[in-house]
C-alpha cells in the first residue's frame, strides 16, 4: 500500500502562502533565462538529467545522486528498463503533487492503482544526508541557527557549518525541502519502503522533509507538472489521467537528440543578486521556495 502516509498528509493541507507560490511560479525559469552571463550557467551532467515525455509535455528532472545515491540508482535502473514507460499519474492532489511509477496504473483495475511496485528489492530511507565541507552549499539564509541554501538545484536544510568542528565525521546534518517541483519517493507506514514510485511537488510542501527521500527536483517542466490532470476528491484518485509515455536518462539517448539543459549556478554573482532581489521583494515572507532558478534548453 505505496504511499498511504502522503494520503493523511493531504487531510491538513493548509500551506500558507501557497497561492502566492503558484502566482509567483506563472513565470517560469526558462523565460527568466534572458540576460544571464554565459559564466553563471552550469550545464546538467547528462547522467543525471531524466528525461520524461509525458502526455501534457516534457519534465526534466535533474536527479542528487550526492543526497540519495540509492534512490537515484533505483530511478536510472527503472527508467533504462523501460519500466516507467506508458505509466499513468494516478494520483494528482491540487496544490500538492503527482505521484506515477506503478505498473498496476497500466491496467484497467483502478482498485488496485497505488499498490505496485517494480521487481526489485524496497530501499532503505535516505532521508538525510551528512554535508561535507566539499560539497558546493550556497547557503542562502540562517534561520533560527541552522541554514537554508543549494546543492544543485535542490533547495536544503542544514546544520550550520561552526558544528562540522565537533563532529567525528568533521560533517553536518542536511536534508532537501520540499519546494515546487521537488521529486520524492512514495512508500507506505515502513520508513524503508520505497520502492519505484514517486511524486513531483506543484507546490510546496515542508511537512514532508525528512519523511520522504528526495532524489531530485523538477528544473525544466514544472508547468507540465502543475497541468497534469487531477483528482477531485481528498484521495487524488485520477478519472483519466495523464501518462508518462517515456522516461529516459539523458546519457542515454543519441547526443544530437539529447536536452542540453543549463541552470542557473549557485556559485555564481548572478545568483546571489537573485536571493538578495527576491528577499527583498518578500521582505519578511521570504522563503527558500520562493527562488526559482532560471534554466534553458537546448
Amino acid at each position: 500500500m505505496k504511499a498511504q502516509l502522503l494520503l493523511g498528509a493531504v487531510a491538513a493541507l493548509t500551506f500558507a502562502g501557497s497561492a502566492l507560490a503558484q502566482e509567483a511560479g506563472t513565470q517560469t525559469p526558462e523565460a527568466a533565462a534572458a540576460g544571464i552571463p554565459a559564466a553563471a550557467w552550469r550545464t546538467v551532467a547528462p547522467e543525471n538529467l531524466l528525461v520524461i515525455d509525458t502526455s501534457r509535455g516534457r519534465i526534466l528532472v535533474e536527479m542528487a545522486p550526492e543526497i540519495a545515491p540509492r534512490h537515484v540508482e533505483r530511478v536510472r535502473r527503472l527508467a533504462r528498463d523501460g519500466f516507467y514507460d506508458n505509466q499513468r499519474f494516478h494520483r494528482v492532489i491540487d496544490w500538492f503533487m503527482a505521484q506515477t511509477g506503478d505498473p498496476l496504473s497500466r491496467g484497467g483495475d483502478r482498485a488496485l492503482w497505488g499498490e505496485g511496485q517494480s521487481a526489485y528489492p524496497d530501499l532503505d530511507a535516505e532521508f538525510t544526508f551528512r554535508r561535507a565541507p566539499e560539497m558546493a552549499f550556497a547557503p542562502v539564509s540562517s534561520p533560527m541557527g541552522s541554514l537554508e541554501g543549494f546543492i544543485g538545484s535542490l533547495p536544503i536544510m542544514s546544520q550550520p557549518d561552526e558544528l562540522m568542528s565537533q563532529t567525528g565525521d568533521g560533517k553536518v546534518h542536511g536534508w532537501a525541502t520540499y519546494c515546487p517541483g521537488v521529486a520524492g519517493m512514495a512508500r507506505d507506514e515502513d520508513n524503508n519502503s520505497a520502492n519505484s514510485q514517486f511524486f513531483i511537488m506543484r507546490q510546496a510542501y515542508p511537512s514532508l522533509d525528512k519523511r520522504y527521500t528526495v532524489w531530485g527536483r523538477a528544473i525544466v517542466g514544472l508547468d507540465v507538472v502543475r497541468a497534469l490532470s487531477h483528482g477531485t476528491d481528498p484521495s487524488g484518485a485520477v478519472a483519466e489521467p495523464d501518462m508518462m509515455t517515456r522516461v529516459q536518462v539523458a546519457a542515454d539517448i543519441p547526443e544530437a537528440e539529447r536536452p542540453t539543459v543549463r541552470i542557473l549556478s549557485t556559485g555564481s554573482q548572478t545568483f546571489r543578486d537573485l536571493v538578495d532581489q527576491v528577499r527583498a521583494a518578500r521582505g519578511a515572507d521570504f522563503s527558500l521556495c520562493d527562488i526559482d532558478l532560471p534554466a534553458e534548453v537546448s
